[in-house]
């Protein structure tokens, strides 16, 4: 209980819920079509909990290494702004959107799972990982969620993150 109280502490105060796409909102498995293109599996109760932090007033990002447009196309489909694709550098991406919209990396949570997440998660105030996150993402993050990426690892963090705000 501990570990939710501070947590839920940390994302009363949070602005901007940022989010890695493969392995947070996906389980990181990636389809092949016969024409090459990609297809993911995004679980419907994170977008619940997505759209519900949207409309309590949080600005949302979804920042991937990826360039698959399926990606923007879940991002518009709930109502996310800013989905910012191909970033070899995810700190880079969030400081220079954070600049622009006027919040402080200490008032952003960022979820990732993987090695690319890490300088991210070493910079803002409120590092999560997933269940299934590779070793190191997981020892940068404060909390680690019950669930596995895409499968409702984000919805966790988005109630956290509702009931903390009350």
């Amino acid at each position: 209980m501990g570990a939710k109280r501070e947590i839920g502490d940390l994302l009363g105060r949070v602005r901007m819920l940022s989010l890695d796409v493969d392995g947070v909102l996906t389980d990181g498995a990636l389809y092949y079509a016969e024409d090459g293109g990609q297809i993911r599996k995004f679980h419907v109760s994170d977008g619940v909990g997505m759209k519900r932090v949207l409309a309590a007033g949080v600005e949302m990002a979804l920042i991937t290494a990826s360039k698959t447009q399926a990606i923007r196309h879940r991002g518009k489909d709930l109502g996310i702004r800013h989905v910012i694709l191909g970033a070899d550098d995810k700190l880079a991406a969030l400081t220079g959107l954070c600049q622009g919209l006027g919040i402080d990396l200490g008032d952003v949570a960022h979820m990732g799972d993987d090695l690319n997440d890490v300088p991210v998660l070493e910079a803002v105030g409120c590092p999560l990982s997933v269940a299934n996150g590779a070793p190191e993402a997981k020892d940068a993050a404060l909390y680690v969620t019950e669930r596995a990426g895409g499968d409702g690892a984000v919805r966790e963090i988005c109630d956290l993150l509702l009931a903390a705000r009350g």
